[in-house]
């Protein structure tokens, strides 16, 4: 087949294409016309020859980027000949572009091992950055204190109100529900037996220095780190912290130590009111379920209860406040510049906090057990 701007020459199993003339987005159509129809059933070598173009686009290589990739399906071997520099350059860099993204869309398979080292890595530096940003607050919070004028009392005072007054209600529902059901599951058990009385000694050592030091801080995690990160990782959305620096204003002094100190200050008066409250819960229960007075439940727990039982359940309070304010702070900072970053970080921040709250209760347990306290 001979056209003015095409030959076609077929000599048993081998085709010649030859093309001639400029190919264009605007004269691709001609040659796509003759050479869609060719019927390539028993031919083993193709040669597409181009010695005769003086000009080739982006839009025609493509065109025998995509023929090229069919006969190699068809398993026909092609040879390309053309002399022409910037022709050349054309359908190399077709090829590859192309090649480059078909391996970038690919997916790559990971085996196991890959994916557990991976994802154990990323866990690893997420670790050395959050050191980092307690190292910076303890710095920070050694010079804060040393001078009383460093201390911002306003702010302070305002992120008490934030983190521990208006939290007030949530723990004491909260303590007096988990007071109310531990009581209730114990005095069943505890009538079965006739040991009425020792509802005072299991209410007043699990509720004084395990039950209220832990739901308190779950509560105060799951309301105060979610609003620590929220609100700074808005702030670094906006280029507050950025403005803040800018102007010599050190966000740490002015945003971090002000949340930390307010939260290590308010949770043991917290874990105090969540104390009461569920000693309330299980006096109530002790009343109604086996008719224990309240004048016979405070002369026992006056009896069995020590002290330190008590002491140990409010100094986990500064430790807890410290980790769920910093996780929370941390998680702020590493917002990034977009509102589906607020989200992701502050369910991290929750689930982290409550997490970490719960390591520190369990060290705190092991520690106080080996001490014989």
């Amino acid at each position: 087949m001979r056209k003015n701007y095409i030959d076609i020459v077929k000599d048993g199993s081998n085709l010649s294409i030859k093309m001639r003339e400029e190919i264009t987005l605007y004269t691709i159509k001609r040659y796509t016309n003759t050479i869609d129809y060719i019927d390539f059933n028993g031919i083993e070598f193709v040669t597409i020859d181009f010695l005769g173009v003086k000009f080739i686009d982006s839009a025609a290589s493509v065109y025998f980027s995509n023929l090229e990739k069919k006969l190699h399906l068809k398993n026909i071997k092609i040879e390309i000949k053309a002399k022409n520099q910037d022709v050349l350059d054309v359908l190399n860099l077709v090829k590859t572009q192309r090649a480059k993204y078909t391996k970038s869309s690919l997916p790559v398979s990971k085996n196991i091992i890959e994916k557990i080292g991976e994802e154990t890595y990323k866990n690893y530096l997420g670790f050395l950055s959050f050191i980092s940003v307690i190292g910076e607050i303890f710095l920070h919070k050694f010079s804060y204190l040393l001078n009383i004028k460093n201390i911002r009392f306003k702010e302070v005072a305002f992120e008490i109100n934030e983190s521990a007054v208006k939290a007030l209600g949530i723990v004491i529902l909260t303590s007096f529900l988990i007071g109310l059901v531990v009581a209730y599951q114990s005095a069943h058990q505890l009538r079965t037996y006739g040991a009425n009385i020792f509802i005072v000694d299991m209410m007043g050592i699990s509720v004084l220095r395990e039950l209220s030091p832990i739901i308190t801080a779950i509560v105060i995690a799951g309301r105060s780190a979610s609003s620590y990160t929220a609100q700074i990782g808005a702030m670094k959305i906006t280029q507050e912290i950025d403005a803040m620096q800018t102007m010599g204003f050190d966000p740490y002094r002015f945003l971090v130590l002000p949340r930390i100190i307010a939260l290590m200050i308010t949770l043991p008066i917290l874990i105090f009111v969540s104390d009461i409250m569920a000693m309330i819960a299980g006096m109530l229960i002790a009343n109604v379920s086996l008719g224990i007075t309240v004048t016979m439940f405070l002369d026992r727990f006056q009896d069995v209860i020590a002290l330190k039982h008590f002491i140990i359940g409010l100094a986990k309070g500064p430790f807890f406040a410290f980790l769920i304010a910093s996780i929370g702070i941390y998680r702020g900072l590493m917002v990034k510049d977009d509102t589906q970053s607020i989200g992701f970080n502050t369910t991290k921040s929750v689930v982290e906090s409550i997490f970490a709250v719960i390591i520190c209760d369990a060290v705190f347990s092991i520690i106080f057990t080996s001490l014989g306290v």
